[in-house]
């Protein structure tokens, strides 16, 4: 019950406020996360604001549900730092190297997914260049496979790793948009194909945010 109330205040409260009027957050198409009950958001990472955005857009009942997945070696370096990724990001911690002892990432998402949880996905694996898409692991392929029931939202961010580059501490002020794409469900059972077919989808969102929100460049005579 403390962790939920927390999450709410976090999110529902706190970061929404510095997202809208502070950093200048702003969302299109909002509305398919109240038409699921559970989900995967799929999306582009560019920031560590990536996941505090997504998480700030759901509404109180989803938010404790859904845990943003988080590499182990960053968010967990020690145990003070792992237990305040668990705790006030509600983030599933990974093991992202093959080496390193433990229950196995996809394990992890899975029994999440089983127990009625939702997750935030970015599957380029770590954050990229601002506005440059990175391929996708093929890890978000096989869970879909595994929970061909449970609907992938994808997600195109934009303007977050300008706000808050990689490696960098400093907010940089910056227009951003996260935009929702429709629910959808398998309509392959071959991973590669879903993990192109995911990757296909952000992409269209990302031509549609730059034809209608992108300011276009003046000719210059």
């Amino acid at each position: 019950m403390i962790k939920k109330f927390t999450l709410r205040i976090i999110y529902l409260g706190c970061m929404r406020f510095f997202l809208k009027l502070i950093v200048g957050v702003k969302y299109i198409n909002k509305r398919v996360l109240k038409e699921q009950k559970q989900f995967i958001l799929v999306g582009n990472h560019n920031s560590h604001l990536d996941a505090m955005a997504l998480m700030a857009s759901l509404n109180w009942k989803q938010l404790p549900n859904t845990h943003p997945i988080a590499a182990a070696d960053y968010f967990g370096g020690t145990g003070i730092k792992a237990r305040i990724s668990k705790f006030l990001i509600n983030a599933i911690l990974i093991k992202r190297s093959k080496d390193e002892a433990g229950e196995k990432p996809l394990d992890q998402m899975s029994k999440a997914l089983s127990e009625g949880k939702s997750l935030i996905l970015f599957p380029e694996g770590s954050r990229g260049e601002p506005e440059k898409m990175q391929g996708f692991h093929k890890g978000i392929g096989v869970l879909l496979t595994l929970h061909p029931d449970i609907p992938y939202i994808p997600v195109y961010i934009s303007g977050l790793g300008k706000v808050l580059p990689k490696g960098e501490r400093l907010l940089v002020p910056f227009d951003a948009y996260v935009t929702f794409g429709e629910a959808s469900w398998l309509k392959s059972k071959e991973v590669e194909s879903i993990v192109q077919e995911v990757h296909s989808e952000i992409i269209q969102l990302k031509d549609n945010f730059d034809k209608q929100y992108k300011p276009k460049k003046k000719d210059h005579a």
